[in-house]
């Protein structure tokens, strides 16, 4: 049994970008179910979709993340394997083209889980990864974006970014392989014109990702300060451990517990630990895809 889903973030997705969505998750979630089905890890297909996402800049991750309040791209990333529940993690990093990388590359090779700003480029490079130039990063929407807030002197909060006419395009990923091993990854570029330094849910295990193998994994979207307050993804797996492994349920009380407890936005990915796929968000519109061995077919839907 394999199973795997993958979300392009979860906002008001205008309806002339909800093809590109369509497309993205589309494109990311074949990359993965063939690494799968070919007997491949869950972590490598996590990476490899993730990547994939990472490089469209239809999305908020790599190429096409937004511009902090300095005019600076500042990413974060993560990634968690459930059976050894080893997880690496990146915040605030600056020129690197796939965080998701970066990320693995931490949970394989360092004894430490999360690594910041010039600490996480440092390690990047002492392990091949070079620097990209911001230049490769940046594109023109964002760019346009950032001049307009400074234009009008605008005070963006995180909050006002993600109400339910704001942009969001965090990526994310959740596999389940042929030898039981669940993993689950995030990665984003945060949002619009945010403080520097600023780090989100996406990096922070238990709350943007969480994997347990003998009950489930989740990646999650959305306003990161509440999704940190709720500790979303750890919660939905909890709740799927009380709830005797129903994803589905799990899924939609912890958007409730979100939007209740701390007013917020966004979406969840789900799998449990038999690969049944679940999603539920309180946004208007959320990119996502999935497929398993029971399935003759992917289901792609934004």
């Amino acid at each position: 049994m394999v199973s795997f889903i993958v979300h392009g973030g979860a906002w008001d997705i205008p309806d002339d970008l909800v093809e590109a969505h369509r497309n993205g998750v589309r494109q990311a979630l074949a990359i993965g179910w063939n690494i799968l089905v070919n007997g491949g890890s869950a972590a490598e297909a996590v990476e490899k979709s993730v990547n994939f996402m990472e490089d469209d800049p239809t999305f908020d991750a790599g190429r096409g993340s937004f511009v902090n309040a300095v005019g600076e791209i500042e990413l974060d990333a993560s990634i968690m394997d459930g059976t050894t529940f080893r997880a690496g993690a990146i915040a605030a990093v600056q020129n690197i083209r796939n965080p998701i990388s970066l990320a693995r590359l931490i949970m394989d090779r360092s004894e430490h889980i999360l690594l910041a700003g010039a600490g996480a480029v440092r390690f990047a490079q002492e392990h091949g990864i070079t620097q990209c130039r911001k230049e490769d990063l940046l594109v023109g929407r964002e760019l346009d974006r950032w001049k307009q807030i400074q234009i009008g002197k605008k005070n963006v909060s995180t909050k006002d970014a993600f109400r339910k006419k704001g942009p969001h395009d965090t990526v994310g990923a959740v596999a389940l392989d042929r030898t039981g091993v669940i993993a689950s990854g995030t990665s984003t570029g945060g949002t619009p014109n945010k403080y520097p330094g600023r780090v989100g849910d996406s990096p922070l295990i238990g709350c943007g990702t969480y994997a347990d193998s003998l009950v489930g994994g989740a990646s999650c979207t959305g306003w990161g300060e509440a999704i940190i307050k709720v500790v979303l993804a750890k919660t939905v797996i909890d709740l799927m451990e009380y709830n005797g492994g129903d994803p589905a349920d799990a899924s939609k009380q912890a958007i409730l517990q979100l939007e209740k407890k701390a007013d917020g936005f966004g979406g969840v990915i789900v799998l449990n630990n038999n690969g049944v796929p679940a999603v539920a968000f309180n946004t208007p519109r959320m990119a996502r895809a999935y497929r398993t061995s029971e399935m003759n077919s992917d289901v792609v839907e934004v």
